[in-house]
């Protein structure tokens, strides 16, 4: 209809000029009045079709309340709000304190296109990214999160924010932060710069600030990368990238073993740990349990004295020695393995020796979770 009305316009414009009973100069005159309209006219088509409806924030299945924002839905359905303008370089971050977790803690805090359904977590959607505060993984348009940093609670800020120097070739970085801490950065397209916060059971609440600033102090720049590094006590072939851990020896012999052991051990008040598979690699050769603090760095935990360990390749568990026994599952990407030890309840931890804690009396246990 725009395209039809705008055409008529222009015969218009042409019937004048090639009118032979008009005076040359008012054939100008009326050209130009024309031409006039037919470029405001054009502009305010252009204008309507390309805002659809005024710049104004959304809404759905939430409450909101001035700068708050609560769950109203059934626990089935997702409610999520999209703010009215995207990140931009003026205004790059954003921040999302947690007043209440309600039944399950099913926040997200995130980006989104401007026209995201509101019937959908943001990060499930394509175009979209967010960092849920249950899991602490972060879904990058897709419904399957990764691992990607600590789980939040209540009193919690969650913060999310754009690198914007390259925003104009249409691909930027996000960037989440936990308390003013940064967890972690990814990719985004700039399609996808609206903020979002989405909710998903009852009780849920939230407060929102638009207008937030964060400033990473340049001794904090310095530890980004390697942020949980000090959690561990001996890296070999291993390298720590917040809360992932990734392989980067070689592979090509039984000795190219990775270790990453951390610092402090299991105690009665830590009794548990638990690894998500994030990428299974070629063979998904990786070992989780429990070993002595002098530990090979080139072995498997579990294939030599004073260790035990559940194998993720083959299900076997390994109990210091290299033939396993048949234990549990294979374990693939996205399966989630824990380890934890069953202290009695009288029990009381001796100490650390050479080897670390003495653990005699005391029931280890391994699990996947898939």
């Amino acid at each position: 209809m725009h395209l039809n009305i705008l055409g008529g316009l222009v015969h218009t414009v042409e019937l004048i000029v090639k009118s032979p009973f008009s005076p040359l100069s008012s054939q100008m005159d009326d050209i130009n009045v024309l031409h006039h309209r037919c470029l405001l006219n054009l502009r305010r088509r252009i204008r309507d079709i390309g805002d659809g409806r005024p710049a104004q924030e959304r809404y759905m299945r939430l409450q909101k309340d001035g700068d708050s924002l609560s769950y109203q839905g059934n626990s089935e359905e997702v409610g999520c709000y999209v703010a009215g303008h995207p990140l931009s370089k003026g205004n790059c971050y954003f921040e999302v304190t947690i007043v209440d977790t309600g039944v399950r803690g099913t926040i997200a805090v995130g980006l989104v296109p401007k026209f995201y359904r509101l019937d959908h977590q943001p990060g499930w959607l394509p175009y979209s990214v967010a960092y849920h505060a249950d899991n602490g993984k972060l879904y990058n348009g897709n419904p399957v999160g990764q691992q990607f940093g600590p789980k939040c609670a209540r009193g919690d800020r969650i913060g999310c924010g754009i690198h914007s120097e390259n925003i104009e070739a249409g691909l930027t970085t996000v960037f989440f932060t936990k308390n003013g801490k940064e967890v972690g950065v990814s990719p985004v397209s700039a399609e996808g710069l609206f903020p979002a916060v989405g909710m998903h059971s009852m009780g849920e609440e939230v407060k929102v600030d638009l207008q937030a600033e964060w400033f990473l102090e340049e001794d904090e720049s310095m530890m980004m990368v390697d942020s949980h590094e000090d959690d561990w006590g001996r890296l070999h072939d291993v390298r720590v990238s917040g809360t992932l851990l990734e392989y980067v020896g070689k592979g090509k012999s039984i000795m190219d073993v990775g270790l990453a052991q951390a610092r402090q051990p299991l105690t009665t008040r830590c009794h548990y740990y638990e690894l998500e598979i994030v990428d299974a690699g070629e063979k998904c050769y990786i070992a989780l349990g429990l070993a002595r603090r002098d530990y090979p760095r080139n072995r498997h935990p579990g294939w030599s004295r004073g260790s035990v360990a559940y194998h993720a390749d083959d299900g076997k568990i390994f109990h210091g020695s290299g033939v396993g026994d048949a234990f549990g599952p294979r374990c693939f990407k996205g399966d989630i393995m824990g380890c934890g030890i069953m202290f009695p309840r009288d029990y009381i931890l001796d100490g650390e020796g050479e080897g670390g804690p003495r653990l005699s009396g005391a029931t280890v246990t391994l699990m996947s979770l898939t």
